[in-house]
């Protein structure tokens, strides 16, 4: 990380409170990195818990928004309270939580809005027990909530794994209702954020950008579909123009080999399920969720709620520690530049 004459501030919401999400951030909080203040926006008794639990000792410090960020020590958290509506009990969701999850969000997105925090980190949230609770009106996930409070036209996810990334031009969709959503409008803008962002957030002053095709084989020249031929490649020869360094659209089971890798900055695949399986194999447990097209930094875990590990203490801490790294090097490069 650059080095910056202050402490940056992190808020960290732990997610769903059933989940493994408490118990990380106290595994965290036990070798915090330098510099830097770690806030926890969730309840304290659930951190409390946590740490009784895993035998781990936790010094819990009532801060505010508004107070200059001081470099957090070794067991210890700045907590901004968010007190949860029942008790949580590991591994048993409840639907009485979900509102507490969103008040969690809220808060900790309104402090980066306000410039109150460098960044926010955002553990595993369970988007059906949210629905289920019908505490909003139609939830897809984080990055779609974010993009709603923030005001982002078109958030895009990004995922990293090591020198591997890999962002998804459709998200949280039904598999049949991904060719639909494969526009030119939105496949323009999705290329234009990410483009932008590989310049803005990661410091590569030309991205190579690797963009797959929908169908198996890239289509194979209109016999196995036809949106690489009316969507996909007029938006590449078009942005091309723009001096965007664009390949493809390529096949996607051979673009995700060594050779071809290395032609590119980051990869666009089409959805969710095309892309993020080759880069969890790769880095499950230590990948980074990153959001681009907000106006604030988030970062997250690579993984779920983890319900059947809640409570035992052998949840890895290994993603949550790479979510606050990659939210760190990107608030530094933004402060320092």
């Amino acid at each position: 990380m650059t080095p910056t004459a202050r402490a940056l501030r992190l808020v960290i919401t732990p997610g769903e409170p059933a989940g493994i999400g408490p118990e990380l951030l106290v595994r965290l909080a036990q070798t915090p990195p330098a510099n830097v203040e770690l806030v926890a926006v969730c309840d304290p008794a659930l951190l409390t818990a946590a740490a009784t639990q895993l035998g781990l000792s936790l010094a819990l410090h009532e801060g505010s928004e508004t107070a200059p960020a001081t470099a957090s020590s070794a067991g210890a958290l700045t907590i901004w309270p968010v007190l949860l509506t029942a008790t949580a009990t590991p591994g048993k969701l409840d639907t009485r939580n979900a509102g507490y999850v969103l008040h969690t969000l809220r808060r900790a997105t309104a402090a980066c809005l306000a410039a109150q925090a460098d960044a926010l980190v955002t553990g595993p949230i369970h988007k059906g027990v949210i629905n289920d609770a019908k505490a909003h009106p139609q939830f897809s996930g984080h990055t779609e909530f974010l993009a709603e409070l923030t005001g982002a036209a078109l958030p895009v996810m990004l995922l990293t794994a090591g020198a591997l990334r890999v962002a998804l031009a459709t998200t949280h969709l039904p598999l049949a209702a991904v060719p639909a959503a494969v526009t030119r409008k939105n496949l323009t803008a999705t290329l234009r954020v990410l483009h932008a962002e590989l310049i803005a957030k990661f410091g590569i002053s030309q991205p190579r950008i690797l963009v797959t095709g929908l169908n198996p084989h890239a289509g194979e020249g209109g016999h196995l579909g036809r949106e690489e031929i009316e969507v996909i490649a007029p938006v590449l020869e078009a942005l091309r123009t723009e001096g965007m360094a664009l390949e493809g659209p390529l096949p996607a089971d051979t673009l995700f080999t060594p050779a071809v890798l290395a032609r590119g900055d980051a990869v666009l695949a089409m959805f969710h399920d095309q892309g993020l399986p080759v880069l969890k194999h790769i880095g499950f447990g230590h990948a980074v969720n990153i959001t681009l097209g907000l106006p604030i930094i988030r970062t997250s875990v690579d993984h779920g709620v983890a319900l059947d590990l809640a409570g035992t203490g052998q949840a890895d801490v290994g993603s949550l520690r790479a979510a606050v790294d990659c939210a760190l090097q990107l608030a530094a490069r933004r402060v320092s530049a």
